[in-house]
């Protein structure tokens, strides 16, 4: 059986709704800061001036940091995270959350994950700029690094930056409608496959 260190050289992975609960209305946040709820609301409220900008940032951080305090560690998390560190394949953390909030989650959770970068290290997703400054510092080609996440955000981030991208949903369909290059229901059917992953051609 190939072994894990042959298929990626590191795995990156989203936060929210992959490796941690959330229960963030999305809806409700995009309500209060006055953004149409067909925009990202990242992309929205960075266009505002200055001052309603603020206003709308603590709003989304006020939320994110309440989200926080109920975060759980997604089935399986911890069991992957494990196998990862014992396969010495290095991990890190690209979520759109703030700084403070992704700490608090990974730290509630007990994440064994050091390496986060967050909305406020860098572009958001879909842009791909931390999955390929994650490339850089680990001096990894980026078709060797696979990033794991739950939205078509992040399939779109993945793709730009030229890694595979793993998909965890339940709906198959919604993956292969966004090109996904892996489709799992959880992390727990993740985990079981990896040894038999294999790397796109």
């Amino acid at each position: 059986m190939q072994s894990f260190n042959n298929l990626f050289k590191g795995v990156i992975f989203d936060l929210d709704g992959t490796l941690v609960s959330s229960s963030l209305d999305f809806k409700a946040l995009k309500q209060a800061v006055g953004c149409p709820l067909d925009q990202d609301i990242l992309a929205f409220v960075q266009q505002l001036p200055t001052e309603r900008a603020k206003k709308a940032h603590s709003i989304i951080t006020q939320a994110e940091y309440l989200d926080a305090l109920s975060a759980r560690a997604m089935s399986g998390a911890l069991a992957l995270l494990d196998f990862l560190l014992l396969q010495q394949i290095p991990t890190a953390i690209v979520t759109r959350n703030s700084r403070q909030a992704a700490e608090l989650k990974i730290e509630r959770c007990a994440l064994p994950i050091d390496l986060i970068l967050s909305r406020d290290d860098g572009p958001a997703k879909p842009d791909p700029s931390c999955l390929l400054a994650l490339a850089k510092l680990w001096q990894l080609p980026p078709s060797q690094i696979a990033y794991v996440g739950d939205h078509h955000y992040d399939i779109q981030a993945a793709k730009r930056a030229g890694m595979p991208s793993v998909l965890l949903s339940e709906q198959r369909t919604y993956g292969e409608q966004h090109g996904a290059s892996y489709i799992f229901r959880d992390l727990m059917a993740l985990h079981r496959a990896l040894p038999s992953i294999s790397l796109c051609a």
